[in-house]
Formats: structure tokens, sequence, C-alpha cells
């Protein structure tokens, strides 16, 4: 019986050896969340498609035969970062600004799940279901890309990265189709708070950054939800409002351009590098 139960522990502890050795602490992952900007609205142009460093991935949240691409595996981030037929992304421009200032031994990885159109109510892991009956045929056809439940797709994709990485925050670009919803603060932290326990991680541990929507200055016919947007600090105290002002539109005043998605990501990305340097330098505080 004593020889069984030490065959058992030993087997239990190589078991927990062999998945922590195989998750790098020098893999940062992010997930990434939201509507038609995230999901990515602009053509994909040439320069976005060339010298991807292969230190930025992505693992592919759907299956997609056009892109060899295998639902839960990682890949070089070459856009599309959404599904199959999506286009550039904020998600695109902060990965490659990211690894371009991050130490050579440390790799970037994104996760997107994003549904065009969606309130921030598809997300909610307890409501979605009544949410998704009331949206149009289109929306309900861009959900079945995530089996009806894009929360829990982006749950169990990111569990299958904890094996391989570290989740080092969350991205998100939501907010048109909630304008004037003063309660969209309250509902953004429910998802943020149940994607933190869902994934084993302590309460208010993951940066959150969220975009604003197209501003005044291009004409946004949402721009009033940005007041609503800068709100969200106070709700969530780790969360950061990307500024949208500047980064360019397309005639629809909903959407930006690729140029417009580039620059915005990079501001999500020297928002985040802030962020990793100021952690990094507590640590080097608390050593001393």
């Amino acid at each position: 019986m004593k020889n069984i139960r030490q065959i058992i522990i030993g087997a239990l502890l190589l078991f927990i050896s062999n998945n922590v050795m195989a998750q790098d602490p020098n893999f940062y992952i992010y997930l990434c969340l939201g509507q038609s900007n995230m999901e990515g609205a602009a053509k994909i142009e040439a320069q976005d498609t060339i010298n991807v460093n292969p230190r930025f991935k992505m693992m592919s949240a759907v299956n997609c035969p056009s892109e060899n691409r295998k639902q839960g595996e990682w890949y070089t981030a070459t856009p599309p970062l959404c599904r199959c037929n999506t286009g550039l992304t904020p998600a695109d421009y902060f990965g490659r600004t990211m690894v371009e200032n991050l130490p050579k031994n440390v790799t970037v990885g994104v996760i997107n799940v994003a549904v065009g159109g969606c309130k921030i109510e598809l997300f909610d892991k307890d409501n979605y279901k009544e949410y998704l009956a009331t949206t149009p045929d289109w929306l309900k056809n861009f959900a079945k890309n995530y089996d009806d439940n894009p929360y829990a797709r982006l749950v169990a994709m990111a569990r299958i990265a904890q094996k391989s990485g570290v989740i080092k925050g969350i991205l998100l670009h939501q907010g048109e189709s909630n304008t004037g919803d003063t309660l969209w603060p309250q509902k953004v932290k429910k998802v943020y708070d149940n994607l933190l326990k869902d994934l084993n991680l302590k309460p208010d541990s993951l940066p959150l950054l969220a975009g604003e929507v197209m501003g005044e200055d291009q004409n946004g016919k949402c721009a009033s939800m940005n007041a609503i947007i800068n709100k969200l600090p106070q709700t969530i105290p780790n969360s950061y409002v990307i500024l949208s002002k500047g980064c360019e539109g397309i005639d629809d005043q909903l959407h930006f351009s690729a140029a417009g998605y580039r620059e915005l990501g990079k501001r999500y990305a020297a928002q985040m590098l802030k962020l990793v340097e100021d952690k990094r330098l507590t640590k080097k505080k608390k050593k001393k």
C-alpha cells in the first residue's frame, strides 16, 4: 500500500512539473474582444502582411481552412487575426509594437474573439442567450462561428494558451452598439470579473485596455459614447482608456481605416508597455 501511494504521489509530482515547465513566463498573452472595430473592418494592405516578427503569435479561435489554421493552435500573427474573412484590427499593430519594444526573449500572443455589431451583453455568460435571440440574422451568423457563445470560446482558447504562456492583459474595443448606455462600465466589469474567475486569476490582476470609438474629430456617429468609456477606470481600477483622437476613420463614421487601426494599435501597445515597465521597476525596488 505504501509503495502504491508513493507511485501515485510521484506521478502527480511529475505531471505538475511537466505542466509548469511547459508554461513559458516570457510568452505574454493578451485577450482581445469586442465588436467590429476589434474584429477588423479595414482592408488588409500589403504592408500589413510582410515582415511579421515570428515572436508575434496569434491563436486561431476558429477553424480557418483558407488560412491553413486550426482552432486552438498558435501561428505567426499575419492578418487576419480574428476570423477567416475579417480585416486589420488594433491587435495587429499592438502586437507588432510590443515585440519591437520588449526584450528579444519575449514572445507576444493574442487571442481575438470579436463579433461585429454586438452589444457587450453578448459576452455576458449569464445572459448572452437572451440577448442573442434579439439580434438580426447576420449577427447570429457571426456568433455561430463561436458556437453561439463567444465568451465561452474566448475562455476555452485562453485556457489552452495558459499551458504555454502567461495571460498579461485584456484589450477591449466595444461600445458603438451600447451608445448612451450609462450601465456599460458595470457590464464590462462583469465580463472582466468573470474572465479572471474562469481563468483562475486573481481579481483585478489583469490590466484592461479599452479603446475609444471614433471621436468627434472624425465626425464619429457614436462619439458621445466616449464620455461613458472614459468612466471605466472608476469602475475597474486596473483599466485604462486608449484615446482615438487623430485615428483616421472611414466614410461610414463608425469604423477606422487601416491607418487608423495601425495608430490605435500602437497606442494600446504604448500603454501596455508602460504598465510592463512600471511592474518591472516595482519588482526591482522590492528586491532592494
